[in-house]
């Protein structure tokens, strides 16, 4: 996949990320972006070491499920290290 590829899977996963996760997240359109490439990343990695899957085609199911899903355990991991949110 190319970059304009890797931002388009970033920020679609990274926004439905944010909609799964409940509660509030204060990030702007690049932090969104970011959250869901490295989720994409952290989902492959995690999906090829399991042996069932790996980022392929930008057009793969499979691709989209995996980035979506590492970006929502990235999600999770940022919301327990940040501690509580100011409301």
């Amino acid at each position: 996949m190319g970059i304009v590829a890797w931002v388009v899977l970033g920020l679609i996963s990274g926004l439905l990320a944010r909609i799964v996760v409940p509660g509030s997240q204060a990030q702007g359109c690049l932090a969104t972006t970011a959250v869901g490439i490295l989720g994409a990343i952290i989902g492959g990695a995690i999906a090829a070491a399991a042996d069932v899957g790996e980022i392929g085609t930008f057009y793969d199911g499979g691709t989209w499920a995996i980035s979506i899903l590492g970006a929502i355990l990235l999600l999770l991991v940022l919301r327990a290290l940040g501690g509580r949110a100011r409301r």
